[in-house]
């Protein structure tokens, strides 16, 4: 006969696009007795109203009480959060033109600040004034126009950016997460940690 334990592995966020949600949509499942880890699987954890998208906050707890309601006679190990977050996202056509507006319209914003933070820098450090300085003491001379300076700097600048962020396609010197990476990670952990203790102070998650 095979053991009647069960291994939980919950996550501190998933997103689905079905009403009806079950463990298994939320939840890693193991079991010795796989047919058991899979009737686990398929009970309703919670189904969404289906108008709008929704963010509901449950405890573990409320996900032990069901496996225990169906199966009482079975020893459970869970790991992973204690609370956790399931986003309800409503089934919607993808709108190729619209994504591609709105990354040009992020992309020109970015490269706007970006330009802009630039230059503020060099203004306030007067890089313009170094290089004249730098210039003079390596020709002798005053220069009058830019010069191979002012283009070395220019490219310094993006071979920087490329390398401190690892984007060059599909030729990446590593396979690390970049800094944005790290920093929308870091962003979504606490973002999720913050929407668990607000739901939890307003009685709104589901034990």
């Amino acid at each position: 006969m095979k053991s009647r334990i069960v291994y939980l592995k919950i996550p501190q966020s998933a997103q689905v696009v079905n009403r009806r949600i079950y463990l298994k949509d939320v939840a890693e499942i193991a079991s010795p007795d796989e047919e058991l880890a899979k009737q686990i699987g398929e009970i309703t954890l919670y189904k969404a109203k289906g108008d709008k998208n929704e963010k509901i906050v449950f405890s573990a707890m409320s996900m032990l009480k069901l496996i225990q309601k169906e199966y009482p006679d079975i020893a459970i190990e869970h790991i992973g959060e204690t609370d956790f977050i399931v986003e309800y996202k409503m089934p919607v056509p993808q709108k190729k033109g619209m994504e591609y507006f709105k990354l040009v319209v992020l992309s020109l914003i970015v490269f706007i600040g970006a330009v802009f933070t630039i230059m503020t820098f060099n203004a306030d450090v007067s890089v313009g004034d170094v290089f004249n300085n730098v210039y003079y003491l390596v020709t002798g001379s005053k220069k009058s126009s830019g010069s191979v300076l002012e283009i070395a700097y220019c490219v310094g600048i993006l071979v920087g950016i490329l390398g401190f962020y690892n984007h060059f396609k599909t030729s990446k010197l590593h396979n690390d997460p970049t800094p944005v990476h790290i920093e929308m990670r870091n962003y979504q952990e606490e973002m999720n940690k913050a929407i668990i203790k607000d739901s939890d102070r307003e009685g709104k998650t589901i034990k």
